[in-house]
């Protein structure tokens, strides 16, 4: 792609399955390591990834090349696929349904990176659903709180 120039940073969240805390401190950074190659594997480079016990928080840059949809349906498989594999929870692990992205301007880059790595302090002050309201309603996205906002089973 000659003279072809993107920058598109995305801001993705993503839950376990029924929000259950599965993220175990032991295996979270390598959950983390694991994640960076598949993006990167995508031509995603990661700028900052984060999880607390039952979502995870990455800011990757976008390969022009494919769709959002796509980057993160690889993402959530193979990293579920590979927690399973290593048996790293008791019973079969998977990602809920879904994602939220959020586009984030190249001068915000430095602010999100801080938020995600944050996550732990923001996490005690903070439930996951206030924290999904309040991404959402930065940027007036409309969704279905029936969705975000089960409680974990």
């Amino acid at each position: 792609m000659a003279n072809t120039y993107t920058r598109i940073e995305i801001h993705a969240v993503f839950a376990v399955k029924f929000r259950k805390a599965l993220l175990s401190d032991e295996w979270r950074a390598d959950l983390h390591q694991y994640m960076i190659g598949i993006l990167r594997g995508q031509g995603c480079p990661v700028l900052q990834i984060n999880s607390v016990e039952d979502h995870v928080h990455v800011l990757f840059e976008l390969n022009p090349n494919k769709s959002c949809s796509e980057v993160l349906r690889e993402l959530k498989s193979e990293s579920s696929r590979w927690i399973n594999a290593q048996r790293k929870t008791h019973d079969t692990f998977r990602w809920q349904e879904g994602y939220g992205a959020f586009s984030v301007s190249h001068r915000a880059v430095s602010t999100v990176c801080g938020y995600i790595a944050n996550q732990q302090q923001h996490h005690r002050r903070k439930r996951f659903a206030e924290e999904v309201k309040t991404l959402y309603g930065e940027v007036e996205m409309e969704y279905n709180p029936a969705y975000l906002f089960r409680d974990p089973e």
